[in-house]
């Protein structure tokens, strides 16, 4: 039987709200203040449209894809603050298994690519040999 490899992509968010959990599966999300953002993030300290990830396919004939954020909006207005990740500043970042993005003070994200290895095949049940003994067949008769 083959094992064939999935991936999910997840954002765990941090911000005035408390946590959250966000799965990723869209190939564009806006990041931002705004309530019109795809990943909303309550604080003051961050801009209406702070930043997009943009899904991307993976280079070199690998399945699957991988998420690229961008400071600022989908037209490239940049966010006030910018953004660092994993403790550096920078514009735009490819995302890795968990990378840390800092929005602003108390606001951030970690991303987790999470690789899960599923069975290809249906697995059918007369593939096991089981035997099912009656609890009463084991112990002896008292009369």
């Amino acid at each position: 039987m083959s094992a064939e490899l999935s991936e999910n992509h997840l954002l765990i968010i941090e911000d005035d709200q408390g946590r959250k959990e966000r799965p990723l599966n869209n190939p564009v999300y806006t990041i931002g203040r705004d309530k019109k953002c795809d990943i909303r993030l309550v604080s003051q300290f961050v801009s209406r449209h702070h930043a997009t990830l943009v899904r991307l396919p993976r280079k070199s004939n690998t399945p699957g894809f991988y998420y690229r954020i961008v400071d600022g909006d989908p037209k490239g207005k940049p966010s006030s603050n910018g953004l660092m990740i994993n403790g550096r500043k920078t514009a735009a970042h490819d995302l890795k298994n968990e990378d840390e993005i800092i929005f602003g003070p108390h606001v951030r994200a970690i991303y987790y690519l999470l690789k899960n290895s599923q069975p290809t095949e249906q697995t059918d049940a007369s593939e096991y040999d089981i035997t099912l003994i009656n609890p009463g067949m084991t112990e002896e008769d008292e009369g």
